[in-house]
């Protein structure tokens, strides 16, 4: 189990935040990096043409370490939106009348959004999981992954509540009738172990400001190889082979770099945001990925018994992710628990019906101490 990690966060001992499937806090240092990014924008004529293009093979060589997959396959984007735009624009080419994407109900709308316009363009249908009744989504999206179905678009732990999916599974059932696999991990990628290579999707998005840690307006879209020629949603010059050779831009290069570079944004952050993407997943390497989620089902499984003894509701524990989950309220409370905690400077989120803890490593035993006490008075008043 890892300490905590407070230090490394400046965050008030006043303050308790669970809310990290909202946005995390960045660490001290990864703040400091943004800093001494934004400050060499000042002396321009410092930068070289690699300046362009440095950070950003960091930023692939850490994804594959950190979550599987070769280098080549990942591309830096501004957000999850971004990155499924791309992965449904590439996959409108082969999706046509008739075929079915699946989804799940309550989906985040950055992964329905596109997909319903893919729908529209070539005659496809949207196929939405209604929410199982005994919460098993993975046996729920297996039933409904057969003939027929060209795309599987889903988060890989539900954003509302954090249920588990056996992405394996999933996966496997997907090659098994031909479906494209569309992952949005952003709420799992940096705290959930993760395998590329053992779950094989075609696309995966996640955006980094929540569980990666990383500066608002940093993502990571992996494209596996199948897709490299695929056409970007923009024409960037920077993904452009020998775009290095500013003098010879006139030239207009028609062949791109190597991999999953092309779907590249223009502009992607340099130098303001890459430095500290870079800082925020050195630091999650550091920690290792298996640790943290270890740590926080630690934590999570305090609050939990805590909360069932006070008449919540919530999902067995074998159908919720260890480091985020949901609880549906006792039927007695009816007044707004979100709001009271926020008097008490301690921070949770609602989302669809279930309220969403989601701690991270800055969470010590006296933010869930005050957790437990502020919970156990709230509920008792209005009971």
């Amino acid at each position: 189990m890892i300490p905590s990690q407070r230090h490394l966060f400046d965050i008030p001992d006043s303050v308790a935040y669970f809310n990290c499937a909202y946005n995390s806090p960045m660490l001290k240092t990864t703040v400091e990096s943004l800093i001494q990014g934004a400050h060499s924008k000042m002396r321009p004529w410092e930068r070289t043409a690699q300046s362009f293009f440095a950070d950003a093979e960091t930023v692939r060589v850490l994804a594959a370490e950190l979550f599987g997959g070769c280098s080549d396959a990942y591309a830096v984007v501004p957000s999850a939106s971004y990155g499924l735009s791309a992965a449904a624009r590439i996959i409108e080419t082969v999706v046509h009348a008739g075929n079915k994407i699946v989804m799940m109900a309550e989906e985040f709308p950055s992964v329905v959004l596109p997909f319903r316009r893919v729908a529209r363009e070539v005659g496809a249908m949207i196929s939405t999981v209604p929410t199982p009744h005994d919460g098993d989504w993975t046996s729920a999206l297996l039933t409904n992954i057969r003939e027929g179905v060209k795309v599987v678009a889903i988060s890989t732990c539900h954003w509302t509540n954090g249920a588990w999916l056996d992405l394996k599974a999933i996966g496997e059932k997907c090659r098994e009738v031909g479906a494209i696999l569309v992952l949005d991990a952003t709420q799992s990628l940096g705290v959930a172990p993760f395998s590329i290579e053992e779950v094989k999707p075609d696309f995966l998005v996640a955006a980094g400001y929540k569980w990666m840690l990383c500066p608002y307006g940093f993502s990571l879209f992996y494209a596996s190889k199948k897709w490299w020629n695929a056409r970007p949603l923009e024409e960037v010059w920077l993904a452009r082979e020998n775009a290095d050779d500013f003098a010879g831009l006139v030239k207009y290069n028609e062949s791109y770099m190597p991999g999953a570079r092309r779907f590249e944004m223009g502009e992607k952050a340099i130098p303001t945001i890459l430095p500290g993407a870079i800082d925020a997943l050195r630091q999650l390497m550091s920690w290792g990925v298996d640790e943290i989620n270890q740590t926080l089902s630690i934590k999570n499984e305090r609050i939990k018994t805590h909360l069932r003894d006070l008449g919540f509701s919530m999902a067995d524990d074998q159908l919720q992710s260890r480091h985020m989950f949901g609880a549906q309220l006792p039927k007695y409370y009816q007044g707004n628990l979100v709001s009271q905690l926020v008097e008490n400077k301690i921070f949770i989120s609602q989302r669809g019906s279930a309220l969403r803890f989601a701690p991270h490593l800055h969470v010590n035993e006296d933010d869930v101490d005050r957790l437990l006490e502020t919970l156990s008075r709230v509920m008792r008043v209005e009971e």
